[in-house]
């Protein structure tokens, strides 16, 4: 007799969680450049923050490591003594990131067998502890790494980046559709640089186009999660190692964060409650 959840088809497979792991999410795009690690980065602060959740935060773009820089941690893990990493905490975060492991500027030249082998030892190799949710920062793409992720861990959802640039939302198209091929729950998507505000005048500009994500998550029937402004202090914060949410809690920007973190929280807990199929 098999257990099913309804909004959850992979709910079943408990030998693929994380031990210690509540709850696994996916940050992703389908292409680079549309502000992703930004994303994971204040999404998982602000879970911490402001929904008083116990977060880890999970580099999984090994390609382009930027973690390490936007949470400030320029240190390596610890080993236990049954020879797992200890993830590095700040901001009261626990990070992992193959950033920690190699040098600052080296770049990662490794085949796909290398980069799987990488990531299953960042994540089980990891004494994470007790989280309620471990955001995960993928790679942008919707290749080998990224399916390889989806099928191996028990995702309890994927979140979307992306501009409202056209281009941009098609590769967003095509990431949904990914998770949809490997039965992982999308939560919603999350406009990125939805519009600049003059720092002048005040009058906003729509740089990558107005209201394409809201169409995009209206069409395929997901929820839109919120959208996050261009603004040069994100751009200062991540560069300087103090995520926006914390460096200015009660601006603007912060409180789009934490609007999608109570969100994101809220459509996990929802999930718990399905009701389930007994076959």
């Amino acid at each position: 007799m098999r257990t099913w959840r309804l909004g959850s088809v992979r709910s079943y497979a408990k030998h693929l969680r994380i031990d210690g792991v509540k709850d696994t999410i996916a940050v992703a795009s389908g292409k680079g450049g549309v502000g992703k690690s930004t994303t994971a980065v204040n999404l998982a602060v602000a879970l911490a923050s402001k929904c008083r959740l116990k977060v880890g935060l999970l580099d999984a773009d090994v390609y382009g490591p930027n973690i390490p820089t936007m949470m400030n941690i320029n240190a390596k893990p610890e080993i236990t003594l049954d020879k797992k990493m200890i993830p590095i905490e700040n901001y009261g975060i626990k990070c992992m990131s193959i950033g920690f492991l190699v040098e600052k500027d080296a770049p990662i030249v490794w085949r796909g067998p290398m980069v799987s082998n990488a990531l299953e030892k960042m994540t089980r190799g990891v004494d994470w502890g007790n989280l309620d949710i471990l955001v995960i920062d993928m790679p942008p793409g919707t290749g080998d790494v990224q399916i390889a992720m989806s099928q191996n861990l028990q995702l309890s959802g994927a979140l979307i980046v992306s501009t409202p640039q056209d281009v941009a939302l098609m590769d967003a198209r095509r990431g949904v559709k990914m998770f949809n091929k490997v039965d992982v729950p999308i939560l919603g998507i999350v406009e990125n640089m939805s519009s600049f505000k003059c720092p002048h005048c005040g009058e906003p500009s729509y740089i990558f186009g107005k209201g394409g994500t809201h169409r995009t998550a209206a069409e395929m029937g997901l929820e839109f999660l919120g959208e996050i402004p261009l603004e040069v202090d994100i751009r200062e914060a991540c560069d300087q190692g103090h995520p926006i949410v914390l460096a200015a809690p009660d601006s603007v920007v912060s409180r789009a964060y934490g609007d999608v973190a109570e969100k994101v929280a809220q459509k996990l807990k929802e999930q718990k409650f399905q009701p389930e199929i007994i076959l």
